[in-house]
């Protein structure tokens, strides 16, 4: 039995510290007690720590699965140079050969080894499983354990194996440590690691240094960005994109702008990476633009800015991310940039995913669109996403805190929101409230016969902006909860009974607005729509009809959106029609589009419905200019990367803007790239798939297609297709 003194003792001796932080004590004690353990605490808060001295301590090694060889270097190399000992800390990866390997496992056997880290693909190796089973074991270390949940920010499936091969090599405690993990996410960890009963270390989420910032993401955001690294110069920062190339494409950007800026992704080579890690922390480089692939267990204090160029799919890895500033409790700015066209990019990269983690998927983005779209403390929102109770109304650290806000008085649609619940059992989401609510026969809302339901449409008359960050808000103040089994289904708090029978004040602020800074206009705002279903599956059937008649895919009549926004705006002269995402001249000059706007004109004479007099128009002269640019360019034969380069776009951007002249009426012939770059056969597959699909969707393309068809190539004919078929 280690005596308190001992262990403070073995805490200066080993690290230096005269103090534990926090649960750090309690937590070691738990283990050396041989008892499972599960450690919730965000960066910073000195998680390894948790496991690295109790190994020191315990007779035997401590096995541990930690997801990133850069982080097991990183600690193994602080470990070894705790002591005089050599090989006190060792790591098997894809990175050793077959030599190094075996002077690890000498190290072992000899018992010189305290701390092994392992990747848990290297785990699960027939020939490491049957060298461990030989090994005495003190216990097993399951590091950043949310990449064994689906509900995780980073799910890794080979997480999922961690406890049938400990069952192999024979069982010892299990210490899961993580720094992000909600509700569900906390279950599903202790559920596959086999630890249900495991004692329960949660810190504080809080981080009272970092401020929070979320910003529209315009065509700008370079410059913001450039602007924000000059004001803060020779600050470390960390800049976080989805993709690969556009982490090359910034990097260069603040390299042509004179900042020390590295690229830091998965493509690069490892010695590449290596070096560009060791030169941040040394700080040979103040910016590192990354992909996820790089921060975790990156001992780093004093990173002063995190900016995520793009919104992440998830508020854990958004959490996770931000945590890398102010490590040292300094100064920690943390930016988003936001645009919808995003969170629908992310959506659509779904697709073809099996159901269940396409509903996963877009629950997290959900939750995601709901932090950078409201405009209530984004402390308070974080907090409550993990469950935890934040007690101040104004954190005075986030741009919404440091904003003046207009509350509106919402104590009367709160009672109807609650009493709408009530009503259809609280078995639903909150996008399905919402639609009960408001009136919309949505076909899942018809199916189960709520819109024959007394309250359903019962808050009709408000404005349709208030539903979202009402039921938010209801959430944060613990009117509402949600079902933690069953993700995402809301239910009704004592608290929330109690206000449906004695209504009290409920103040909200509305969502912000976050427009984008082009002509696209998002086929649904994720919080309101006036799509009118009735017109709408009119407008389809007709386009059915059309799509017989010309013996065409109904989606080259017009597209989805087109229709869905049809059946919003009402347009009902053709040039109103024009207004409409999706249709130029090219499609007011075919012979259906005045059957479409006749249709909408007599629906609308006959339900006597009062259209808005400003329909949305897009006047957006630069990318007008653009758009004329690129069809001259096309005119002449040149060839489609040239003309990328030479307007400074990318080649997708470039297939982007190309594709929306197509889709809203323009032919353009690009014979002459395609007989250029492709095989001829592939072309001539690649059409005649879109000739007999239903769907114009590249996803669906790819999957039927298979992998000998690039998305490049498929989008290419795809927009032969629909210039020659449409146009």
């Amino acid at each position: 039995m280690i005596t308190k003194e001992e262990l403070s003792t073995a805490l200066k001796k080993y690290f230096g510290f005269d103090t534990f932080k926090g649960d750090q004590e309690a937590v070691i004690r738990n283990v050396l007690d041989g008892n499972d353990t599960f450690v919730l605490m965000p960066t910073g808060s000195g998680k390894s720590l948790c496991y690295q001295l109790p190994s020191l301590l315990m007779e035997g090694t401590a096995i541990v699965v930690s997801p990133l060889i850069a982080l097991m270097k990183n600690q193994v190399d602080v470990i070894n140079g705790l002591s005089d000992v050599p090989g006190l800390a060792h790591y098997i990866n894809s990175s050793l050969n077959k030599t190094a390997i075996e002077e690890v496992k000498a190290d072992i056997v000899e018992g010189r080894t305290k701390l092994l880290y392992v990747a848990p693909e290297s785990l699960t190796k027939d020939e490491n499983v049957e060298f461990l089973q030989s090994v005495k074991i003190s216990f097993y270390a399951v590091d950043e354990a949310h990449c064994i949940s689906e509900w995780g920010h980073d799910f890794r499936p080979e997480y999922r194996r961690i406890r049938p091969i400990v069952n192999v090599i024979g069982n010892a405690p299990i210490i899961a440590l993580t720094a992000t993990a909600t509700d569900k996410v906390r279950t599903d960890i202790k559920k596959n690691l086999g630890i249900v009963d495991a004692k329960e270390f949660k810190s504080s989420f809080n981080r009272p240094n970092l401020y929070y910032e979320v910003r529209a993401k315009t065509k700008d955001v370079d410059k913001d960005i450039i602007k924000f690294i000059k004001q803060h110069s020779g600050k470390s920062g960390i800049i976080y994109c989805l993709s690969r190339k556009k982490v090359e494409e910034l990097a260069a950007v603040l390299q042509a702008n004179d900042i020390k800026a590295e690229a830091y992704h998965a493509g690069l080579d490892s010695a590449k990476r290596s070096q560009t890690q060791d030169d941040f922390l040394m700080e040979r480089i103040d910016v590192i633009v990354a992909t996820i692939a790089f921060g975790m267990g990156i001992d780093k204090p004093d990173v002063r800015f995190v900016i995520h160029y793009d919104i992440p799919k998830s508020l854990e890895g958004y959490y996770q991310e931000t945590g890398r500033a102010g490590r040292d409790g300094g100064e920690g700015i943390c930016i988003a940039f936001y645009a919808y066209k995003d969170l629908q990019k992310l959506d659509k990269f779904m697709e073809g995913k099996p159901v269940a983690e396409q509903d996963i998927g877009r629950q997290l983005l959900q939750e995601t669109a709901a932090y950078a779209e409201t405009s209530v403390c984004r402390r308070k929102m974080l907090l409550h996403y993990f469950g935890e109770v934040y007690d101040r109304d104004n954190c005075g650290n986030c741009d919404n805190c440091l904003a003046p806000k207009t509350y509106i008085e919402a104590k009367k649609q709160l009672v109807m929101t609650l009493q709408a619940i009530v009503a259809i059992k609280e078995n639903f989401r909150s996008d399905y409230v919402e639609d009960f609510i408001v009136g919309r026969e949505t076909d899942e809302i018809v199916a189960h016969k709520h819109h024959e339901l007394e309250l359903f449409g019962c808050g009709a008359d408000e404005n349709e902006k208030i539903w979202n960050p009402l039921i938010r808000q209801a959430l944060i103040a613990g009117y509402l909860k949600k079902d933690v089994d069953n993700y995402g289904l809301l239910k009704i708090t004592p608290d929330g009974k109690k206000f449906i029978k004695a209504p009290k004040s409920f103040k909200i602020v509305e969502n912000k607005d976050f427009p984008d800074d082009d002509e696209y206009v998002p086929e649904h705002d994720g919080t309101t729509s006036a799509l009118d279903p009735t017109l709408n599956a009119m407008l389809r059937d007709l386009r059915k009809k059309w799509a017989r008649k010309l013996e065409r895919p109904p989606y080259v009549i017009f597209q989805d959106v087109s229709l869905e926004q049809m059946a919003t705006d009402y347009p009902v002269t053709l040039e109103e029609l024009k207004n409409i995402q999706g249709v130029g001249e090219g499609k007011i000059r075919q012979s259906y589009a005045k059957e479409f706007v006749d249709l909408i004109k007599k629906y609308c004479d006959e339900n006597d419905i009062i259209r808005q007099a400003d329909l949305r128009v897009r006047t957006v002269a630069k990318k007008s200019v653009l758009k004329v640019k690129i069809i001259q360019s096309i005119d002449r034969q040149v060839a489609l990367d040239d003309i990328a380069e030479a307007q400074g776009i990318d080649f997708e951007t470039l297939l982007d803007e190309v594709e929306a002249i197509v889709y809203s009426g323009t032919k353009l012939n690009i014979d002459y790239f395609l007989d250029e770059v492709m095989d001829e056969d592939h072309v001539d597959d690649i059409y005649d798939y879109f000739t007999e699909s239903e769907t114009d969707s590249i996803e669906a393309a790819i999957k039927e297609l298979g992998s000998d068809y690039s998305e490049d190539e498929i989008r290419l004919v795809r927009i032969k297709f629909i210039s020659e078929m449409a146009n």
